[in-house]
């Protein structure tokens, strides 16, 4: 890991993850979006984003440039789509995203192809990597998504087991990090498509003391 990746980590305020089950692709994110490393600046953006009926992406780093480098690659891929008479896959859509340049920024982009396969890769820095496991990107709250995954997956989890591996995995974020919380989005990917499964608000509740 490079020394601007490592800064990064420190800088981008957020938990997304990917996690690959036998059957498909489980991905979530939390809701907080943060301004430097004190002060939280909204309290509702969704960071794991559909691109099309057969990829999501999902987003760390500068919010705004982010979504933008996202909705440039819905572009391209029509373009690219148009071009080749063909839907580009996963692996394409990962390429082409990890072409434009966001500064301190990671991805995860997961799909599936026309042949039904379902495919998870992690872009930082520019270079794009498949995931063959589970990947929390570089987020801050990278570091307790990752120890929680670490001691639960396993190869033969299922997608249905994986929403839950996703839940625990953001609320362990939650309780620890700051520049994680507000609610989560958990989507599915199978070869019958992609479904947001969880949309969770997490509200403040102030009790009168006795």
């Amino acid at each position: 890991m490079n020394e601007n990746i490592e800064k990064s980590i420190v800088k981008t305020g957020t938990t997304i993850l990917g996690i690959v089950c036998k059957d498909g692709i489980v991905m979530a994110g939390d809701n907080r979006a943060s301004l430097g490393a004190t002060l939280v600046g909204g309290k509702d953006l969704q960071k794991v984003l559909p691109i099309n009926d057969y990829l999501l992406v999902a987003v760390a780093g500068h919010a705004t440039e982010a979504i933008k480098a996202s909705k440039l690659l819905a572009a391209e891929l029509k373009l690219k789509q148009l071009k080749s008479k063909g839907r580009p896959t996963v692996k394409q859509a990962a390429s082409l995203l990890s072409n434009i340049q966001v500064q301190a920024s990671g991805f995860l982009v997961g799909g599936f192809d026309e042949d039904g396969s379902t495919h998870l890769y992690e872009i930082i820095g520019g270079l794009s990597t498949e995931v063959k496991e589970f990947s929390g990107s570089v987020g801050s709250g990278l570091m307790y998504v990752l120890g929680y995954l670490e001691r639960m997956w396993k190869p033969e989890v299922t997608v249905k087991e994986g929403i839950e591996l996703a839940k625990e995995s953001i609320k362990s974020s939650m309780e620890r990090d700051f520049g994680t919380g507000n609610g989560m989005n958990v989507f599915t990917i199978t070869k019958d498509g992609i479904k947001e499964v969880v949309r969770d608000k997490t509200e403040l509740v102030y009790k009168k003391r006795e």
